[in-house]
């Protein structure tokens, strides 16, 4: 028997004076309450408690203990409380890692999440490199692209599809392309990779077998937000998620181009690490990601 599981018997009988009362109060033998206050007084090599046939009374030595021993067990208590409240309910501080590219509609959203989860406090980590969750003591990371095969858990919030768009001004000032054929004669904003690599612009349908059309002039840039103030700013054209520009769009601060030849982008996922994903705070999160990002479409 450890030093703890002796500790409790001796508490409760010297706060009951009876070792009756509190082998009742344990669910035990009085003989198992008996021999577990005599084990510990005798790893302890010294006597806690003075017994007679009527009376129990603490010893100079088992008062002085008896003060450590009964704050030991509040904040026991105290920890065993907190940890299953926080089973049952979404709080306490969450990591999330989260692509660059998922940063604005993200931040803009929070305010929804901190309003239906006050106790959650939200630790925002923005980075295009992959990451160990279990080394950076990340709860959730948010990722575009395919999945390499892994240990984590892992739900698909959505498949955004690529849109080309473009600043009203801009296609007043320079004219509105009718298809890619007619990206030659336009400026193109286009985006650099962290592998340093020019992500090239799709099309489809029809178009879903051409080569990645790459500008001959453009003006690259390494931050996907920045390429949508860019776009809105008439700097030239710019093919991005659709939701990063949903709301632009909405204002008529872009138009979309090309709708009918829009084809689907790398796909969105929210990952943990295997048997953290229902955690009561973990769990309201990838929720919240789903509705931000909108949820995949049954296969």
């Amino acid at each position: 028997m450890s030093t703890v599981a002796r500790v409790e018997p001796f508490v409760h009988v010297a706060e009951k004076r009876s070792f009756r009362a509190a082998a009742s109060h344990l669910g035990v033998t009085p003989a198992a309450v008996s021999k577990a206050v005599a084990a510990l007084e005798t790893e302890l090599g010294v006597r806690l408690l003075n017994r007679t046939s009527r009376h129990v009374a603490l010893t100079p030595e088992g008062e002085v203990y008896l003060r450590y021993c009964r704050e030991a067990l509040d904040r026991m208590q105290a920890g065993r409380d907190f940890v299953m409240h926080t089973a049952r309910v979404a709080e306490g501080r969450i990591k999330v890692s989260a692509s660059f590219v998922l940063g604005r509609p993200l931040v803009a959203a929070l305010p929804r999440l901190l309003a239906r989860y006050p106790g959650i406090q939200v630790q925002l980590s923005f980075s295009d490199v992959a990451t160990n969750l279990v080394e950076a003591d990340v709860d959730v990371a948010l990722r575009t692209g395919e999945l390499a095969d892994s240990s984590l858990i892992s739900r698909r919030l959505r498949t955004p599809a690529w849109v080309t768009v473009a600043s009203p001004n801009y296609v007043a000032r320079a004219g509105e392309p009718r298809g890619p054929a007619d990206l030659a004669a336009h400026r193109c904003l286009q985006f650099v990779l962290p592998s340093g690599q020019v992500a090239g612009w799709r099309f489809g349908p029809a178009d879903r077998t051409a080569p990645p059309f790459f500008a001959e002039r453009p003006i690259l840039l390494d931050h996907g937000d920045l390429l949508v103030d860019a776009a809105v700013a008439g700097l030239g054209l710019a093919q991005v998620f659709d939701f990063m520009v949903r709301d632009q769009v909405r204002r008529g601060e872009l138009v979309e181009l090309f709708p009918d030849l829009g084809v689907p982008g790398p796909p969105v996922h929210a990952l943990c690490v295997a048997g953290r994903q229902r955690v009561p705070k973990i769990r309201a999160f990838v929720d919240f990601a789903v509705e931000v990002f909108g949820a995949a479409p049954a296969d």
